[in-house]
């Protein structure tokens, strides 16, 4: 089996030819059942923006809450300014899946039309992004079970755990299994913040107001004027409703063929869809003159508001906890695709490229759970820990990736470019100016550290690229190499007794190599002595026609003595290959490897650490009596 340490190779492709671009449309596969349609996308990759309604809104009324009444009325013409970013965004991945048919996002334009070290940067945002959702996600959806059942307040950070561990064991089913599981649940939410929206349209006031009773009020006073700097600050707070809207175009390969069709799509649904919820509840927001008070969330209110205190009302508060607790599997349908590609290209290891039967970059998934366990563990599952730092890497990506597409609107200049360009340059001042006022206002809560990891993370990327293309010189990987030469082959047979596993070793070795040698390794203890000696006796009566060569080691040492002598054999020998075949049982019952003794192990690692000798294990498979 060999191990390509460089880039997918090119061979058979005809000198001065290139791949044709893949537009998205394919061929339908046999392992298109693994693959999503554009409603699965939706529950799969949208679940992050789905849910950000619980809190976008909230955010923006906490910060204008400071203007008092007067602040409280610009909460519309906010609103409306973020779904007018959102409709940019949504326009520009489109065209972003469309030219980027493979996936990666901001990663991919700002790879092609921003340079490697930019999109670098890009990268790194949206893996800090991705893993920070996966975190705010689990402890905002176990805050609300803690929230309705106090007595769970102590076990949070086990709760965390339990659901992160639930979310990676269905994604390690694959990205569809993960879609039909979240599927109902995102139903419901979307239905039901629909039908609140719709239901509140209809009403005069508040029917109840049984939430918000008995709690202080967070709204300020005296205030009859508001100031750009606090909209700014409003409308940077609010456009944290807009994470995970690059989560499809970031995983376009995770579609059915015509992927790049149907990608499209569930970005413009799910564009449409948080659109209209996040228009719909700022306006019963005012319709109701809503008022934020402390406990209690502004959906709560407006659930109460529009439905009532009854069973409508506990079926918003109970998908909104689920969707929140299960709003981590964006992350997972997203950032295994864009490890994929990091790995391609060199700045990750190789391992995060490889796929499962299930079209799953499972090493992906394994590995985005134990940094958000890390995480969980590290908040104590407190969603106000993690909060700070979330956000800020979404919006870095979104900017590299709008300057990107204005780039690559000029490069190509298609029809009606100019329009194109002004708009995705339109949407890079937005994002860029929310960028820096959410960092500035959140650095000294912690946003810091998104700021000293960003950097680090790119560090990493350049050192593993710099060791790959380390690796690809010694190997000469794209040259020609010289012809293979047969040299003179050594096998070593390691011996501990005589057995049918010996005997076939031996048999194998000689088909192998031109010399065998079988060698024991010898302890000096009486006990040791004396099977030392049963086996030089057995193998004189033997006589297999392979020396026996003894190693004596004063200490219980196996392995070391093996490899000594094996770097012995080859400094006298140095134009022999010499190789080292392990014989080792294969049980019939996967619970009889912990009867082994694992001596084979300890042997491969010491001669693998220490010679350059090739290690060749032989299986001799114990098959199960038939009864």
């Amino acid at each position: 089996m060999s191990i390509d340490m460089g880039k997918p190779s090119t061979a058979g492709r005809a000198p001065g030819t290139e791949e044709p671009p893949d537009t998205g449309v394919r061929a339908p596969a046999a392992d298109d059942r693994h693959r999503l349609t554009a409603l699965q996308g939706l529950a799969a990759l949208s679940l992050d923006a789905m849910a950000s309604v619980a809190y976008g809104p909230e955010s923006i009324v906490l910060v204008l809450a400071a203007a008092g009444a007067y602040g409280m009325g610009c909460t519309l013409p906010v609103t409306l300014a973020i779904a007018a970013l959102l409709a940019v965004l949504v326009a520009s991945y489109r065209q972003v899946i469309a030219a980027f048919p493979d996936g990666g996002g901001s990663y991919a334009v700002a790879k092609k039309h921003l340079g490697r070290r930019t999109s670098l940067v890009a990268a790194a945002s949206l893996i800090l992004d991705y893993v920070l959702n996966v975190a705010v996600s689990v402890t905002a959806g176990v805050a609300a079970l803690t929230s309705a059942f106090p007595e769970l307040y102590g076990e949070r950070v086990w709760i965390c755990l339990g659901v992160l561990v639930l979310v990676t064991a269905v994604n390690l089913r694959g990205v569809v299994e993960s879609a039909k599981a979240f599927l109902v649940p995102t139903a419901v939410f979307v239905g039901s913040i629909l039908a609140m929206v719709a239901v509140g349209l209809f009403r005069d006031g508040p029917v109840s107001t049984v939430t918000a009773a008995g709690h202080a009020s967070a709204l300020g006073e005296g205030a009859t004027t508001i100031g750009a700097l606090l909209l700014l600050k409003a409308f940077a707070a609010g456009c944290s409703a807009l994470t995970g809207v690059e989560a499809v175009a970031n995983a376009v390969p995770s579609f059915r063929a015509p992927a790049a069709r149907r990608a499209q799509r569930t970005e413009g649904a799910l564009g449409a869809l948080l659109g209209v919820m996040l228009i719909g509840l700022s306006v019963l927001i005012g319709r109701f003159h809503l008022q934020p008070v402390e406990g209690v969330t502004v959906l709560a209110q407006l659930a109460d508001a529009s439905f009532g205190h009854n069973v409508a009302f506990y079926v918003v508060q109970f998908a909104t906890m689920v969707l929140l607790a299960l709003a981590a599997n964006t992350s997972f349908g997203g950032l295994p695709v864009l490890m994929s590609l990091l790995a391609r290209d060199n700045h990750l290891p190789h391992v995060f490229a490889l796929k499962a039967d299930r079209q799953v970059h499972r090493h992906g998934v394994l590995a985005l759970a134990v940094v958000s366990a890390i995480l969980l563990v590290f908040s104590g599952g407190d969603t106000n820990t993690l909060v700070p730092l979330f956000a800020i890497g979404v919006f870095v990506g979104f900017t590299i990736c709008q300057v990107g597409m204005v780039r690559h609107w000029y490069g190509e200049r298609p029809r009606g470019w100019q329009a194109k360009a002004a708009l995705n340059g339109f949407g890079a001042l937005l994002t860029g100016a929310s960028a820096v006022v959410v960092t500035a206002t959140k650095f000294t809560e912690g946003a810091w550290l998104v700021v000293v990891a960003l950097p680090l993370l790119v560090l990493g990327f350049e050192k593993i690229h710099r060791a790959y293309n380390e690796i690809g010189e010694r190997l000469e990987l794209g040259r020609i190499p010289r012809a293979p030469q047969r040299s003179r082959s050594v096998v070593v047979v390691p011996v501990s007794g005589l057995s049918r596993l010996t005997s076939q070793a031996l048999t194998a070795a000689g088909s192998l190599g031109d010399e065998v040698l079988a060698v024991t390794v010898t302890h000096p203890t009486p006990e040791d002595r004396q099977s030392t000696e049963a086996l030089r006796r057995d193998w004189e009566l033997w006589k297999p026609g392979v020396e026996l060569i003894e190693l004596s080691s004063e200490t219980r040492s196996l392995g070391r003595p093996l490899a000594a002598y094996v770097r012995k054999l080859a400094q006298i020998h140095p134009d022999a290959q010499v190789t080292v075949l392990i014989p080792e049982t294969e049980p019939a019952h996967l619970w009889q490897r912990l009867l082994q003794n694992q001596r084979g192990s300890v042997v491969a690692h010491a001669v693998r650490r220490d010679t350059d000798a090739v290690i060749c294990r032989l299986r001799f498979r114990i098959t199960a009596d038939a009864r």
